[in-house]
């Protein structure tokens, strides 16, 4: 290979990866826009001035750089992607999470910390992804019961995952292949635990640093919180519940006048028998026939809904009912708006009749009034011109409504209730997705595929719902990532960089040398991925150790825990991905969380490291 034809092609690779982090990190475009032109930028760099091997074959084409799109890790992502839907769908862990909050309501930030601790431990011994997995609908209901944005909790889940993998040998798959190309090239194997020692001290402290700083540096955006939805400001319905024999809210007593299993909800009024009982509610426990009158947010009746549907059924909500036309079903429906107009039939009509379904769509969970809403129950209250209502039905009621002349629907507040039916369902389908993935009898890619299709066919959810799981910046952003990796790699840039590492620090001693490496391998491992970092080091480290006289194995130590610090981008790995939709993140997030941790774990290793090593 011509020196002067590779260095154009390497320091162009140079340049375009350069444009590429600083339009991510100024947002001025979208991720898919630049994304795109990050694809197209190097298809014309290696189409019109081709770089070739020794051979005269060209050593980067076109199908290469557009390869990363079908990259088994991205299909991966995607697969699992949809399998969060379809358990999010049918609220599959409502009942761990329920479990959690009772033990940590009153201590929400421990509560957090110890769901960040286990994973970091469990992640030692599995692979993170699985891990990730496991725990992402767990903490997005956390998040959201305990009144915090899924953003503030879902990247430290990631890091966590990272952090504990990077304790023992198999804790992720960069520690096996860096073991795997140093036996390969020195005869030397690395055991279980030679590395856990130093790795846990790193590991600690960037769990501390993500416990401490992780909420202060992982703010809302109001894009995140979803600003566009005015119930995220505070519109109260009122709402009607009735605590049935199995209900989850049976047995709930008062505390200095308020119910804990309605947070954030006032309780106007209870109706037991025939007697009407208003606040203060002291010393009071709910009990089966119980209504319920509160005032709440749509956000907060829509746990409510998902909790137990039958409960806003009216008529015995939690025995057999009169198969209405158009009654939506127990659960698997959607919760949406309708806004009464003046000349409506429904003017004028208090709530105690039985209105129709098929005139609002489903049956009516509660009504948010302009004016003052008076302390009464919700079927004493008379409709009126510009009432909007909750409604709970099916889809296809919903959308039966768009001509209606009697209500205006808005569409945009519709929201689906967890289709309780298929909750066993999906917990079989994603755990046997974990357990098939993390004991390797199947390789992730095709056990994440396999659970994602089972996910649609057992109907968990519907095709439509798992196209909208797929986030498209996502399969964008690790398309470019990995073409920008492919023309590092193959036009000598990374080694170049290693090299001239060595270079420049030739007179200094080994503990710096090894600080040195480990920033260096640091920041690639954040542009190519982990593992292709990993494998491209490994007989740089060993090479460099030799050249010195010093032991092979501090310096593979080195290559694994830099490699490992992916935490700058979202395309560095896997789980930094996988939260990126979830999480609602944008790229200057990560940055903003993962180089201040990136920097910390260095200064630890620095200091830690070679004294450990005794260099």
């Amino acid at each position: 290979m011509d020196l002067a034809v590779a260095s154009f092609h390497m320091w162009a690779t140079f340049l375009v990866i350069a444009c590429a982090i600083l339009l991510y990190a100024t947002e001025r475009f979208s991720v898919e826009v630049i994304s795109l032109g990050v694809l197209a930028g190097l298809m014309l760099l290696f189409q019109f001035a081709p770089l070739r091997g020794s051979d005269g074959l060209p050593l980067v084409t076109t199908g290469q750089l557009l390869s990363g799109l079908a990259h088994p890790a991205l299909i991966t992502i995607l697969a699992l992607m949809v399998i969060g839907q379809g358990m999010s769908r049918t609220a599959a862990f409502a009942g761990p999470t329920a479990y959690l909050l009772r033990r940590g309501r009153h201590r929400p930030k421990l509560l957090i910390f110890v769901c960040l601790l286990l994973v970091m431990a469990i992640s030692a011994f599995l692979n993170d992804t699985p891990v990730v997995v496991m725990f992402l609908p767990i903490m997005i209901v956390l998040s959201e019961k305990l009144r915090q944005s899924p953003g503030r909790v879902l990247m430290p889940l990631s890091f966590a995952a990272i952090l504990g993998g990077m304790t023992t040998l198999i804790g992720t798959s960069t520690n096996l292949l860096t073991a795997g190309a140093y036996q390969s090239i020195t005869g030397e194997t690395i055991g279980f635990f030679d590395f856990t020692a130093p790795g846990m001290l790193l590991a600690a402290t960037g769990l501390a640093y993500l416990w401490i700083f992780g909420p202060f540096l992982l703010k809302p955006r109001a894009d995140r919180q979803g600003a566009s939805n005015p119930n995220k400001h505070g519109r109260h319905f009122i709402a009607e519940l009735t605590v049935g024999p199995q209900s989850p809210w049976l047995g709930t007593t008062a505390t200095a006048g308020m119910f804990p299993c309605f947070p954030g909800m006032t309780v106007r009024l209870i109706h037991r028998d025939s007697t009407t009982i208003l606040p203060p509610f002291d010393d009071l426990s709910l009990q089966p026939g119980d209504r319920v009158t509160l005032a709440a947010t749509l956000e907060d009746l829509h746990g409510l809904v998902s909790d137990d549907p039958m409960s806003f059924i009216p008529d015995n909500p939690h025995t057999s009912r009169n198969q209405d036309v158009g009654a939506p079903q127990p659960s698997g429906g959607h919760l949406f708006e309708v806004l009464l107009p003046p000349a409506s039939v429904l003017d004028g009509r208090p709530l105690k009749q039985r209105i129709d379904p098929a005139l609002i769509g489903g049956i009516i969970v509660g009504i948010q009034r302009r004016t003052r809403m008076l302390r009464t129950g919700l079927g004493d209250i008379r409709l009126q011109a510009g009432d909007v209502l909750l409604v709970y039905g099916s889809v296809a009621e919903m959308r039966s409504l768009r001509s209606s002349r009697d209500v205006i629907l808005l569409e945009w507040s519709g929201r689906a209730v967890p289709d309780l039916r298929k909750r066993w369902a999906a917990r079989t389908i994603f755990l046997a997705t974990v357990i098939v993935a993390a004991s390797g009898l199947l390789p992730l890619v095709i056990a994440a595929l396999t659970g994602a299709l089972l996910m649609i066919a057992c109907r968990c959810l519907t095709i439509q719902e798992a196209s909208r799981a797929i986030n498209r910046q996502v399969f964008l952003l690790v398309g470019a990532a990995l073409a920008m990796g492919t023309a590092l790699a193959a036009s000598g840039g990374a080694a170049y960089l290693a090299h001239g590492l060595l270079t420049a620090l030739a007179d200094a001693s080994p503990a710096i040398i090894l600080s040195a490496l480990f920033l260096l391998i640091a920041a690639v491992s954040n542009i190519l991925s982990n593992n292709t970092t990993a494998i491209l080091f490994t007989p740089i480290a060993v090479d460099m150790a030799m050249t010195l006289g010093l032991p092979t194995l501090p310096f593979i130590v080195t290559v694994i825990f830099a490699a490992n610090c992916s935490f700058a981008t979202p395309v560095s790995y896997q789980t930094n991905l996988l939260v990126m939709a979830p999480g609602g993140y944008r790229f200057t997030d990560y940055m903003r969380l993962g180089i201040p941790l990136i920097l910390l774990l260095w200064a630890v290793f620095s200091l830690v490291v070679p004294l450990y090593y005794g260099l």
